[in-house]
């Protein structure tokens, strides 16, 4: 398909020579740029057809890189990226060694900051304002924050420091999709935003509040009816209460509203904040009828749509859910609580058959724990559903909300270890490692997916916090026992018999350790617990095996195999151990598969592994 206008565009120089005319055709053509682009190559995809107008807007008025551009979460950077110059890389999106489906620093000078967490914009840009002001440098920094984004306590914990400089310039525009508030957007609320940011506006504003400094009484009364007014007229004044100028709602794609409104911004002191509504999916019609399932796609076709998924076995998440609509039913005490991630986690159904059970919280994973922990100390059983990378945010609540007390909740931590094309900033490399130095804390790895329903009710009997990991995706696909079996506590399995070599395998690790163990006649162990680790099990293995070889899908440091490694000293055993686990850095996104190799953690490297440590 020929893009006249986009193929002359490969900085935003290039745009910013534009006639403001050529704008809207140049949306155009970028937005049925992604559509083929994203079609093909799969990747977030509602929320950058929602973002391509604001994109424009804020590269054709702000003199960018030098003015600084933060995105937040990054779901809606595939036009930024597609105007700064990777648009012959976009068919490498989110591939081994090709580009980040998230901004990262080290990809363009264009990503001032690199995200992939929600609500970390506003804290990130007011930083690097403060920091141009100390330099003494004139250049403007921007915010870009999305409504789901601002439930999150950070998001205000940043509104609250931002606000109170008076003297830095800061812009934060709240990317608001929510379709409630589209009966506010038009024509009058257009005029309006361009009023309030217009510098007769401001001028008027000022000088009025000096003449009136020294008639407290009318000043006071000025300052309440113009508040009452902007608040009659537009959405709150909640922002303005943290010291922001509140601009808005404006109609985030239309270009001849957006352009003037942000040269107008651009040309004022201080925090400032405008607030546009834009539609996810926008302009291509199943996006914007069903933005929850087109958020993310594999490759389809755009006449047709995602076509439906075959049957396949199941993944881990659904047996998460599956598992706990059927203790919900069998346990009336059982709540299940999400910060924000009811599709992710695999609670659709649980919501709509438990609704009164099921809790969303928003992005607030710190307040999801406590929560957890409050419903607990009253006698309800909490399941949290949390991904790995997002249980990180909560850690502080973990201890002192949770493990101190000594509380009984699970945690359902999926997307542990890699996770393919969504790279570092959503891998769950740590969780073993920073969950298992928590006293109280017990900790499970299944190694497949009958496992998991298994570990989950036996989490869920137990009288203490209790995490239960597993991976994205699906499993080895063995069959899943409808009826629940309770595992011993703190007991693993040997799955292998051989010689010479145990391999002491964890979780997702069990399989490709068997696959090493056949070609190396070693004995291999299913660990199932991280804590409490099975010591007798390791010390019989340490009695009848010259050498011992610990697997896991989690940072080698401080996880499951340092466990092994502190109970033979603690017992007195000196034997030879090789640990093999997630390297000390961070693993680029691709193929699950690659990065598995990558690190060594398939069959093959597993094996190969072992031979070049012991000689064999």
């Amino acid at each position: 398909m020929p893009y006249p206008l986009l193929d002359t565009i490969h900085t935003p120089a290039d745009l910013r020579r534009l006639d403001p005319s050529q704008l809207k055709p140049l949306a155009e053509e970028l937005r049925a740029f992604l559509l083929e682009s994203v079609s093909q190559t799969g990747g977030h995809f509602a929320s950058n057809l929602g973002s391509v107008e604001l994109t424009i807007a804020i590269h054709y008025v702000f003199d960018t890189p030098d003015d600084r551009l933060v995105w937040d979460v990054g779901h809606q950077t595939y036009p930024h990226k597609v105007l700064t110059g990777r648009r012959e890389r976009m068919n490498t999106m989110r591939k081994y060694g090709g580009l980040a489906g998230f901004p990262k620093r080290e990809e363009s000078d264009y990503d001032t900051f690199g995200v992939g967490h929600s609500s970390t914009s506003i804290g990130a840009a007011a930083g690097m304002a403060e920091a141009s002001k100390l330099r003494g440098d004139t250049r403007k920094c921007i915010a870009v924050i999305g409504d789901g984004a601002m439930t999150a306590g950070q998001a205000f914990e940043a509104l609250f420091n931002a606000g109170d400089k008076q003297a830095t310039d800061l812009l934060v525009v709240l990317n608001d999709n929510e379709m409630s508030i589209s009966p506010n957007v038009g024509a009058f609320n257009a005029y309006l935003a361009k009023l309030l940011s217009g510098k007769f506006y401001q001028g008027f504003r000022n000088t009025g509040s000096k003449v009136l400094e020294n008639m407290p009484p009318l000043h006071e009364f000025v300052r309440r009816s113009e508040e009452h007014v902007k608040g009659f007229l537009t959405p709150s004044t909640l922002f303005e209460e943290f010291g922001f100028h509140y601009v808005g709602p404006i109609d985030g794609h239309d270009l001849d509203t957006l352009v003037p409104t942000l040269r107008n911004l651009k040309s004022l002191s201080g925090p400032q904040f405008l607030h546009i509504v834009t539609k996810k999916g926008h302009g291509y019609k199943l996006a914007e009828g069903d933005p929850v399932k087109y958020h993310a796609v594999t490759p389809f076709t755009p006449a047709d749509g995602m076509a439906p998924k075959a049957a396949a076995k199941p993944t881990y998440t659904q047996v998460f859910g599956q598992w706990l609509c059927d203790m919900a039913e069998q346990d009336p005490r059982l709540v299940g609580i999400t910060p924000a991630m009811r599709e992710g986690s695999g609670m659709v159904e649980f919501e709509k058959r438990f609704p009164d059970r099921y809790y969303d919280v928003g992005i607030a994973e710190q307040h999801a724990v406590t929560f957890a922990g409050g419903m607990a100390c009253e006698g309800i059983k909490p399941v949290v559903a949390i991904y790995s990378t997002f249980l990180q945010r909560a850690y502080d609540q973990l201890i002192h909300d949770v493990a101190l007390q000594n509380l009984p909740v699970v945690f359902a931590i999926d997307r542990a270890g890699l996770v393919g094309a969504d790279g570092p900033t959503h891998a769950g490399s740590f969780d073993l490692s920073f969950l298992r130095c928590i006293p109280n804390m017990a900790i499970l790895a299944p190694s497949d997916e009958n496992e998991c329903r298994q570990m989950l009710y036996t989490a869920f009997q137990m009288n203490q916090p209790t995490a239960v990991r597993y991976p994205r995706g699906t499993g080895p696909g063995v069959e899943i026992a409808k009826a629940f079996t309770a595992l011993p506590v703190g007991k693993g399995e040997t799955r292998r018999q051989g010689k010479r070599i145990a391999i002491l395998a964890f979780g997702t690790m069990v399989a490709p350790a068997l696959k090493a163990g056949e070609a190396l006649d070693a004995t291999v162990a299913n660990m199932r617990w991280v804590k409490p680790l099975d010591v007798e099990l390791v010390k019989q293995l340490a009695d009848s095996h010259e050498l011992l070889v610990t697997v896991e899908e989690n940072s080698i440091m401080g996880g499951a195999g340092s466990a092994l490694s502190e109970a033979l000293n603690a017992a007195g055993y000196a034997r030879r151990v090789l640990h093999l686990g997630l390297p000390d850095r961070y693993v680029d996104h691709g193929d699950p598969a690659q990065q598995l190799a990558e690190c060594g953690l398939d069959a093959a490297g597993i094996e190969a592994s072992i031979r070049s440590a012991f000689g064999i």
